[in-house]
């Protein structure tokens, strides 16, 4: 039986913070492409709060989507999937260190991704190529994430 995949995007909600863009430890803005490739990311990066209000467990922040975790859900992926990800060090005013960047280090063209997860033995999240800020999840992490009732987070089967 195939496993079945899902896009993680942003569940906005009413009364949720927004995260602003990604800046160095200089606070010089992060260029998009920093976050979805195996170039050099820095050790931490911050956050601005862009708009205050209650804080999400998944974020998205800047124009490419980049995604922001809480400990809880980074801590699910790290056990589940840790060879599939980096987990960076994510400053944002007044939260300790409670977020961190996920970057999914395998990427798959979602225009060939039946033919190419065969050929990659089923991972459990990818990016997908052409396409950096879009975080595909297989119905494994999906299902433990809802399980875990983690806020922001919203599935969209590809």
């Amino acid at each position: 039986m195939l496993t079945r995949y899902f896009r993680l995007t942003e569940a906005v909600q009413a009364g949720h913070w927004s995260l602003g863009p990604s800046t160095d430890e200089q606070d010089q803005e992060l260029e998009a492409w920093t976050a979805h490739t195996s170039r050099q990311v820095p050790d931490r990066i911050k956050l601005r709060i862009r708009e205050k209000g209650r804080r999400r467990d998944f974020n998205l922040v800047g124009a490419s989507g980049v995604p922001v975790l809480h400990a809880r859900m980074a801590a699910l992926f790290a056990e589940f999937t840790p060879q599939e990800v980096q987990l960076v060090p994510v400053d944002i005013k007044g939260c300790g260190d409670e977020y961190s960047l996920l970057i999914a280090t395998r990427v798959i063209d979602l225009s060939r991704m039946r033919t190419e997860l065969t050929k990659a033995g089923d991972p459990q999240v990818f990016r997908a190529g052409g396409s950096p800020g879009t975080l595909i999840v297989s119905e494994h992490i999906q299902l433990l994430l809802e399980r875990a009732r983690l806020t922001g987070a919203a599935f969209e089967e590809v």
